[in-house]
C-alpha cells in the first residue's frame, strides 16, 4: 500500500528544504525527496560559493528559525555601488538611508545548507527520502502519484523544487520559455587589497555585468559575466594573469587584488514557467525561473515563492480546503505572478540594455544612472525592490511566523 502524504516536495535544495521547514509543525504529513544524500561537508573552504540574500530573504529565514545558524557566517551588505566601465555615471543604495541594518547578506552555500539541514533534522514530521530519485509522476483527480526506484507514494500536493532541469516539470509538460544570452558566469572568491567595507559592487563591463560581493574572512564573491567564447581563455589563465585581467575590468576601488580562489563557470540563460501550477502540482524556485545573475535576484525570488506557497497552503488547510486543489493553487499563482514577471523582465532588460555599446546608448545609460543618483525617491523604490520588500508580503517576509 502506498504511503499517502499531504505534501510531497521533490528537491531537497534550498527552496525545497525551506518549504519543508515552513510547512512543518502544522499537523501535516510531509515527504522531502532528494536524489543525492542530504549532507554538507563540515570543513569550510576558501572557495565556498557565496550567495546574496536580500533582506526579505533574511527575514524569512529568521521566521523559520534557521537564521540563528547562519548569522555568524553571513556578511552584511550595507552599501551597493553601481557603475559602468568607461562611463561617468554611478549611483548607490545605502542601508542607513533605508533605515535597515543591511540591504542584504552574503553567506556561503555550504553554511546556508548546513543551517537548513540542521533545522530539518530536528523536525520529526518530515520524512526525508534521500537519496531517492523520482522515476515517474502521475497526477490523478484525487492524488499525485510519485514513483521512486524502490517505492511509490502519493500526495495531495506535489511541489517540484528540483532545479532548472526539473524532472517533474518535464514529466508534467509545463510550458517553459527560454532565452539564451551567449554569456557565461565566472565565479571565484577574491581577496582584495583593501577592506570591502560591506560594499557590494555591480559594474557593467563591455562583456557583461561584474559583481563583487562582501564576504567573511575579508573575501569578496566574484560573479563575472563574459561572452561564451572568452570563458575558456579566462579559466586557463594562471592566478596572477587572472587577477590582472579582472583588475582591468573592475578597477581599483578595492586596491590591488591579492588572491583568487578556484574558478568555475556556467552558461547563462533565462528559464521561465509562465503557469507554475497544475492540478495538485506547483513548481517553485529554479524549477520555475532560472535567471541571469545580474542584480542577484534569482535565489531570493525562489525563497519568496516558498513563503507565499506555505502561507496559501496552510490557510487553505485551516479553512478545510484541499491543498492540491486548483482553487488553492490559483491563489498562490495570482499572488506570485506579478513579482515573478517583474523580476524576469528586469533582469533581462538589464542584461540587454547594458550589452549594447553604441555611443548614444552608452551616453543615455550614464546620464540615466547619474540622474538616479540625484533622485532619492527613485533609489528608495529600487532599494525596496532589491530587498524583496515591495508588493503584498507574505508573513514570513515580514519576519512573522505562520
Amino acid at each position: 500500500m502506498k504511503q499517502v502524504y499531504d505534501i510531497t516536495i521533490v528537491g531537497g535544495g534550498m527552496a525545497g528544504a525551506s518549504l519543508a521547514i515552513a510547512l512543518s509543525s502544522h499537523g501535516l504529513r510531509i515527504a522531502l525527496i532528494e536524489a543525492s544524500p542530504l549532507k554538507v561537508d563540515s570543513v569550510p573552504n576558501y572557495d565556498d560559493r557565496g550567495i546574496a540574500l536580500a533582506l526579505g530573504s533574511q527575514r524569512i529565514f529568521a521566521a523559520l528559525r534557521t537564521w540563528e545558524g547562519m548569522e555568524e557566517q553571513a556578511e552584511p551588505i550595507r552599501h551597493i555601488h553601481v557603475s559602468e566601465q568607461g562611463g561617468f555615471g554611478f549611483t548607490h543604495l545605502d542601508a542607513d538611508e533605508e533605515q535597515v541594518p543591511a540591504l542584504g547578506y552574503v553567506i556561503t552555500a555550504r553554511d546556508l545548507g548546513a543551517a537548513l539541514l540542521a533545522r530539518l533534522s530536528r523536525l520529526p514530521d518530515i520524512d526525508i527520502i534521500a537519496p531517492g530519485r523520482v522515476q515517474w509522476v502521475n497526477i490523478e483527480d484525487d492524488l499525485a502519484h510519485i514513483g521512486l526506484q524502490e517505492q511509490a507514494l502519493c500526495a495531495r500536493l506535489l511541489v517540484a523544487a528540483d532545479g532548472g532541469n526539473s524532472f517533474v516539470r518535464q514529466q508534467l509538460c509545463f510550458e517553459v520559455k527560454r532565452r539564451e544570452y551567449g554569456q557565461s558566469a565566472i565565479t571565484a572568491n577574491i581577496t582584495p587589497g583593501r577592506h570591502h567595507q560591506h560594499i557590494a559592487y555591480e559594474r557593467f563591463t563591455r562583456n557583461g555585468p561584474l559583481a563583487m560581493l562582501p564576504m567573511t574572512q575579508q573575501r569578496c564573491a566574484l560573479v563575472w559575466t563574459v561572452r561564451d567564447e572568452m570563458a575558456g581563455e579566462i579559466l586557463s589563465l594562471d592566478e596572477q594573469q587572472f587577477l590582472e585581467r579582472l583588475q582591468q575590468q573592475f578597477g581599483w576601488r578595492l586596491g590591488r587584488l591579492q588572491r583568487a580562489g578556484k574558478r568555475n563557470s556556467y552558461p547563462l540563460s533565462q528559464l521561465y514557467v509562465p503557469d507554475a501550477i497544475q492540478h495538485r502540482t506547483a513548481v517553485i524556485g529554479n524549477a520555475a525561473h532560472t535567471l541571469h545573475p545580474v542584480a542577484g535576484q534569482g535565489f531570493n525570488l525562489g525563497i519568496r515563492d516558498v513563503a507565499a506557497l506555505a502561507e496559501v497552503v496552510l490557510q487553505g488547510i485551516q479553512s478545510g480546503e484541499d491543498p492540491g486543489s486548483t482553487t488553492v493553487l490559483q491563489r498562490y499563482q495570482r499572488w506570485r505572478r506579478k513579482d515573478q514577471q517583474q523580476v524576469v523582465q528586469l533582469t533581462d532588460a538589464l542584461v540587454r540594455g547594458f550589452s549594447n555599446d553604441l555611443p548614444p546608448l552608452k551616453l543615455a545609460r550614464n546620464l540615466g544612472i547619474l540622474a538616479l543618483e540625484g533622485l532619492p525617491p527613485a533609489r528608495h523604490l529600487i532599494a525596496r525592490t532589491a530587498m524583496g520588500l515591495t508588493g503584498r508580503l507574505p508573513r514570513l517576509s515580514r519576519g512573522l511566523s505562520l
